[in-house]
This record gives C-alpha cells, sequence and structure tokens, in this order.
C-alpha cells in the first residue's frame, strides 16, 4: 500500500501546483542527496497503485541518526527548496523526523555559518513542515485502527490458512502457525479471530499460569466433537505471564509430548510483506496520500508535526509525538507487566477483537452457561455476500454464551413461512468464518405475503427475538414485521439487522459485510487486464461492476459511470478525449468502469462502441462484464473480521433488549428503538431505529439518498488527471490521541 500512497501524494501534490520531490531510500537517500533527490511528474507514479513495497525504496540509516547525517540532509533539501517533508514509515522514521523538524533552524544557521548556504536562504527556507502516514503490516502504531499495508499483511496470512486448513483436516493435524509481531499481536489476534483458530498467543495478553494444561484439553475437547484439524497461531513475540518467550517450536512439542497429535510448525516469515496491496490498502494509502498534501498546505510554523490516521470510517489528523509517545508507553506497559493497560493502550479496536475472539474461541461448560429461557432466531436475506457466515458463526456463539437457544432459518422468509427452522449448537457453525456464500441459504422474498404463516412459526418455535443478515431485502423485511405488529403480537419482539451485501447500498451503514470482498475480487481481475493491456499497449479495458466508484479507488480507473452521478453524451465525449490523449503518452493502457444500472440508454454495449470507434487507430478495447463472480469466493480478512464482530455485537444488544421487554412471563417489544439496523457510521457502531432509516432511503433505487463515498468522486478524478475542484470542508482537524476507558471497547470501533 505504500505505493498508492506515494501516488497520492505526488498527484496531489502536482494538482495543487507544488514541485514533487522523491527521496530514494528513506533517510540515506536524503542525506546522500544526488540522484536520490529527483522532481517527479505525473507519468512517474503510473502503474504503481497495484504494486508491493515500496517504488522509491527503504532503508536504515545510521547517519541520520547523528547531527553531521541531518546537516547534510537539511543541505540537500534547501538546495532543491524542499520545506514540507511527507514520511511513510513506523514510529521510529517519524520520531527521527520530528526530530529533524525540530533541529530544523539550528542547522540552517550552522550551514550559514559554515558558508554552504546563505542568509537569504535562511529566512526563505526557515520552518519545516512534516507530516507522517504510518506504514506497518503490524498495526502497532497508537492512534490509528489501521496502518498501510496491515491488511495485506493478514490477506497473506488468510490465504495461507485457507490452504493449510484443507492438508489439516484431510490428515487430522494440528497446524501451529508463527506469523509477524514481534511487539504486537495485531496480526496474530486478528488472524485468530478470522480463521476461528482454536487458541492465540500475543504479547500483550499472555496466557495464564497452566496454560499448557487448558490449551491441551481444549485441542482434545475439538478432537472429541469430530472437529478433524487444530489451528494455533503465535504471534513471533509471544511471551508467557513471566515474559518468558513461547515459541511455534515450543507448542508443537507440547501438543505432540501431552496430546501425541500429528503437528507441524509453518513460518509465515517476509512473505507476509510481500505481494499485490489489498482493494482496503489501495483506497487507505490513497486517501491518506492526499490527506497528507492538505495537512501540509495547511500547516504553519506552529502546527506541530502531526500523523495522518484512521478513527473508524474517517481520515483524522493527531500530533505526531502523542502518537509515538503512547505507542512506546504500550511496550513499557508490556515490560512492565502490566499487560490490562498494554491491551487498552492499543486502542478500542485492538481491545474489541481481543475480547471478541475470548467470546468466540472458548465454550463455557453447559453448567456454567446462564439460562434465560429466550429463544433467538438467525437468518440471511437478500443476495450471497461473503461474511454472512462469520456473522452467523458469531451470532450463534454470543447467543449460547448468553444463554440464548439459538435457531436457523434456512432460506431467508421464504424458509421461515414453510418451517424450515432448526436449533444449531456451538460445534455446529465450527470452520463457518472462513466459508463464501451463505450455509443457511438465502433468498430475496420479502416476508409481507408470508406475515401469517412466519408468525405461526414464530409461536410455534417460542421465537423471542430476530437477527437478519442481508442487504436491502433484509431491511425492507424488517420495515414490513415491524408495520404488521398491529396485527401480530408474535412480531413484538426484539429484531436487529446485520447489513450484508456486495453492492453496499443498505441505509445507515458506510460499510457492508461482502462489499471488501467484491472489491478485492474485481480489483484482481482488473489487475490481470491491466498487465495484458501493458503488455500488448494501447489497450483499453472496459469493466461492468457492482461498486464502480470504490473499485475506480482500488485500481486508479480513468472513468467510472454510476447512477447516482448523472452522465450525458457531452461526458463520454470528454472522457473518449482525456483517454486518447493519456495514450499517446508513455502510460498506454486504460480502465473504465459502468455500474449495471447507471443508464439505461449508456449501456456497456454503447459506450464499449464508442470508445472503439473514437479510439481507433489510439487504442483497442476490450469488454469484461464481472456478473455473479463479484459476490462469490472466501470472504477477505476484513469481512470475516468486520462480520464476526459486529454480529456478536448485535447479540449483545439483544440480550439487552430482551431483559428490557420481559415482563410478566413474556417478552413484548412494539417500540421503533426495538426493531433496529447496526451500521458503521463514520467512527462508531451505532443501533438504528428502521422507521427513522426511511427518511434517509431512495426506495426506488434502493440506495441511501446520501452515500459518503461521493464525496470522494473528485479525489479520484483529480488523481485521473481530470480538471475538477475538491471540497476541504471534510478534511481532517488535528485532534489529541484519546485515552479511552475499557467500556469504550464495546461501543465504538471495528
Amino acid at each position: 500500500g505504500m505505493n498508492a500512497a506515494v501516488r497520492a501524494v505526488v498527484r496531489m501534490g502536482i494538482y495543487v501546483k507544488a514541485k514533487v520531490y522523491f527521496v530514494y531510500e528513506g533517510y540515506q537517500g536524503m542525506v546522500d542527496g544526488g540522484d536520490n533527490i529527483v522532481e517527479v511528474s505525473w507519468e512517474s507514479v503510473s502503474s504503481i497503485l497495484q504494486v508491493g513495497g515500496t517504488v522509491i525504496g527503504s532503508a536504515r540509516c545510521k547517519s541520520f541518526r547523528t547531527r553531521e547525517g541531518r546537516l547534510q540532509a537539511a543541505y540537500n533539501l534547501v538546495q532543491r527548496g524542499i520545506t514540507n517533508l511527507c514520511v511513510i514509515g513506523g514510529d521510529g522514521s517519524l520520531t527521527g523526523a520530528n526530530l529533524f523538524r525540530e533541529e530544523w533552524s539550528g542547522l540552517l544557521e550552522e550551514l550559514a555559518q559554515k558558508g554552504k548556504i546563505d542568509e537569504e536562504a535562511v529566512k526563505k527556507y526557515a520552518y519545516l513542515n512534516i507530516v507522517g502516514m504510518v506504514g506497518s503490516i503490524d498495526n502497532d502504531f497508537c492512534g490509528t485502527d489501521m496502518t498501510i499495508g496491515t491488511d495485506s499483511a493478514l490477506h497473506r496470512i488468510i490465504e495461507v490458512v485457507d490452504a493449510i486448513m484443507t492438508t489439516a483436516q484431510s490428515h487430522q493435524r494440528t497446524f501451529v502457525l508463527e506469523v509477524m509481531g514481534r511487539h504486537c499481536g495485531y496480526l496474530a489476534l486478528v488472524s485468530a479471530l478470522a480463521c476461528g483458530a482454536d487458541w492465540v498467543f500475543i504479547p500483550e495478553y499472555p496466557p495464564e499460569e497452566g496454560w499448557e494444561d487448558s490449551m491441551c484439553v481444549k485441542l482434545s475437547e475439538n478432537r472429541a466433537r469430530k472437529k478433524r484439524l487444530n489451528i494455533i497461531i503465535v504471534a513471533e513475540g509471544a511471551i508467557d505471564c513471566h515474559n518468558k518467550p513461547i515459541t511455534s517450536e515450543k507448542v508443537k512439542d507440547l501438543v505432540v509430548q501431552r496430546l501425541g497429535f500429528d503437528t507441524r510448525v509453518t513460518i509465515l516469515g517476509h512473505v507476509q510483506r510481500g505481494g499485490t496491496p489489498s482493494a482496503f490498502d489501495r483506497i487507505l494509502a490513497s486517501r491518506m496520500g492526499v490527506e497528507a498534501v492538505l495537512a501540509l498546505l495547511e500547516a504553519t510554523p506552529a502546527t506541530p508535526a502531526c500523523v495522518v490516521s484512521l478513527s473508524g470510517n474517517q481520515a483524522v489528523r493527531l500530533p505526531l509525538m502523542e502518537c509515538v509517545q503512547m505507542t512506546q508507553e504500550v511496550q513499557k506497559a508490556m515490560d512492565e507487566g502490566r499487560f490490562v493497560e498494554a491491551v487498552r493502550l492499543r486502542g478500542r479496536s485492538f481491545e474489541n477483537n481481543l475480547n471478541t475472539y475470548k467470546l468466540l474461541s472458548h465454550k463455557k461448560p453447559d453448567a456454567e452457561l446462564p439460562k434465560t429461557n429466550f429463544n433467538v432466531a438467525v437468518l440471511n436475506v437478500g443476495a450471497p455476500a461473503a461474511g454472512m457466515n462469520a456473522a452467523v458463526r458469531a451470532a450463534v456463539r454470543v447467543g449460547i454464551t448468553e444463554g440464548h437457544k439459538m435457531f436457523a432459518v434456512i432460506d431467508g422468509f421464504e424458509g421461515f413461512s414453510r418451517g424450515k427452522i432448526k436449533e444449531i449448537s456451538w460445534g455446529d457453525v465450527g470452520g463457518w468464518t472462513g466459508q463464501g456464500g451463505s450455509i443457511l441459504g438465502t433468498k430475496r422474498t420479502l416476508p409481507a405475503k408470508y406475515l401469517e404463516k412466519i408468525a405461526d412459526q414464530m409461536r410455534t418455535n417460542n421465537i423471542n427475538a430476530l437477527m437478519v443478515i442481508g442487504g436491502f431485502e433484509a431491511y425492507l423485511g424488517l420495515l414490513e414485521l415491524s408495520a404488521a405488529r398491529e396485527k401480530y403480537d408474535e412480531f413484538c419482539v426484539p429484531m436487529v439487522m446485520v447489513p450484508a451485501t456486495v453492492s453496499n447500498n443498505v441505509p445507515g451503514s458506510d460499510f457492508s459485510i461482502g462489499a471488501d470482498t467484491a472489491l478485492n475480487t474485481i480489483t484482481d481481475v482488473s489487475l490481470f487486464c491491466e498487465v495484458s493491456s501493458a503488455q500488448k499497449k494501447n489497450n483499453l479495458y472496459l469493466f461492468l461492476a457492482l461498486l464502480a466508484i470504490q473499485l475506480l479507488r482500488a485500481t486508479g480507473a480513468d472513468a467510472a459511470y454510476i447512477f447516482e452521478e448523472q452522465f450525458d453524451i457531452r461526458e463520454l465525449q470528454a472522457n473518449v478525449e482525456h483517454l486518447t490523449e493519456k495514450m499517446k503518452t508513455s502510460i498506454q493502457r486504460g480502465l473504465v468502469l459502468r455500474n449495471e444500472n447507471c443508464n439505461e440508454n449508456y449501456t456497456t454495449d454503447f459506450i464499449y462502441q464508442l470508445y472503439s470507434e473514437e479510439g481507433k487507430g489510439v487504442f483497442d478495447c476490450r469488454k469484461n462484464v464481472l456478473g455473479h463472480m463479484q459476490q462469490g469466493g472466501a470472504p477477505s480478512p476484513f469481512d470475516r473480521n468486520f462480520g464476526t464482530k459486529i454480529s456478536a455485537k448485535a447479540m449483545q444488544w439483544i440480550s439487552k433488549k430482551l431483559q428490557e421487554t420481559y415482563r410478566k412471563g413474556k417478552v413484548f417489544a412494539n417500540t421503533d428503538d426495538s426493531v433496529c439496523l447496526l451500521g458503521m457510521r463514520r467512527r462508531n457502531l451505532v443501533f438504528q431505529p428502521v422507521a427513522e432509516l426511511k427518511n434517509e432511503t431512495d426506495f426506488v433505487h434502493r440506495i441511501p439518498k446520501e452515500q459518503w463515498w461521493l464525496k470522494l468522486r473528485p479525489l479520484m478524478k483529480i488523481l485521473a488527471k481530470y480538471k475538477t475542484s475538491y471540497d476541504v470542508s471534510d478534511s481532517g482537524q488535528l485532534e489529541h490521541v484519546a485515552m479511552h476507558s475499557p467500556k469504550e471497547a464495546e461501543t465504538g470501533a471495528i
């Protein structure tokens, strides 16, 4: 994802009429100067969005740690008139940048005293502005929910885990996977959450005394339940409660000696750093890169060095050193054995991950579980979306932990009306996290014509609450059930919807389960086409896709035609002319996207023929209709994680509502706030009554009236070299790093 950030900084910098320079090989290149600091053009960052690693290189630099080295670096920058630095790296790189900024005026005075620069240069370049972006696969920097590169590393890990699970199941083996994370267990923890691992070891949360016995009992119990494999994930920096290392080999030897299980160790190593960046990382890095340029433009001598971070779905700016100091506090807390404090300092997202994993991975003995006598049904509605099964698994296991009896409804509302409902246990949902589609089955049928039959089934099975996982049909279904409460008391129960659709068109939520997987599927296909286009030269690919605007961000496409932004023949002509001029440069490939319902007249075939005709002699055109492949495949790490945590939270809401509405031996809930949708809104997960969301909904076109991502449309046009304006009113403002209480981890970030 670093290259996506580099591309965004370069192109946004050129857009605001600034000179932009590459500094090759990190601080070493800044110290060495010469050809390591080069002015770049728009074309310099073409075709790097999908490339892993960093095209400008990175290197550790001992000389920059000395004042002499920083003095030489300052001289090299002044020679080129550079007074704004965008630094992509970890806390060490960013700390070095802040020190460089603090010393800047003194370094310039020293250069003047030595006669290397004149007094005019000292005055002209008196201040150095610094903005940081965190590039680290470990996600070990406090102040941001995700760092650039983390999601791609999770993709590499989950790809390996999914592959290993098939061989482990075939041979009834136990696999111990060692992943990166010398000082931070984020990769290990989220990987464990995303694949349903039996056990995980991380540095922030060492196992209690006697963990060896507890783990072996857990593995044995799973085998006794006919589970044919065990997965144990170990962070490379895992420790016990005495700060002694727990290695993958130690865990393997323990399992072999105590249980006699056939056990293998797989150490992923640097494979986690490589490969093509995920769609999430490309989009995150692009947004951060643009925000970094805006921060530099707005910086004053009094502005502290800042780092661009992600909070929920918002780009924010935080004082760099506040983040660095908190990051260092985490390590200090671990060194001193204050592990609860270390987890809290990692932030809400990390703490929420840990709490959810503990909730879902270890089943308490039946004697220790509470008994509520409530029956809760779970069903999928609408088209299948990757991550639905992870959401069902979380709902079932949290429900059982809360003391409820859980029921699974097969084939949505239609299946419900036919009595296709059965009790589902903890073990029944084992291994569901990584499976695509909907194991329960799902249909688009709405409940209106089956209301009486569904009410009969709810009465027969004594269903006290409903969780509906799905897309726009699920939303409409809850509205219909809510409206039917006047006629059927059976629907006067708590009902909650968890959004799951590749179209990401559910009102009340910025994200839906399944959209990230679909984006990655389309992005992968576009990469294959881009490679083909680059080899053949002067090729244009036209895609029909559900997620055109999101894909525009992830692939760096030249144009995207969407329903939400009406277009006419004049815009099509302008796009063709823009692409024709581009093809005459060194960038000889293109990508155009069309949403399937963007315009009834300007069809995919029409646009294909238009580009083919107008591009004669300059470029060739190909088209590709992706269709239902966008709904298939194994869910991405994001969708597994998002689906798991949002569903767990929804089930906890149901438990709370059941207690609130239980009166005189019966559950009776008929208020608007007892039928809610749980969605991600900017920075937080929010429960919203579906009745209140009606005013935000365009029912004719089945979309929210306002789409948050449309604000990014001008940004993507800028990065594709269109002349357009950019509204900075929604850009991040400098905030302070917020400390949170343990309770906050339950209420906020994904």
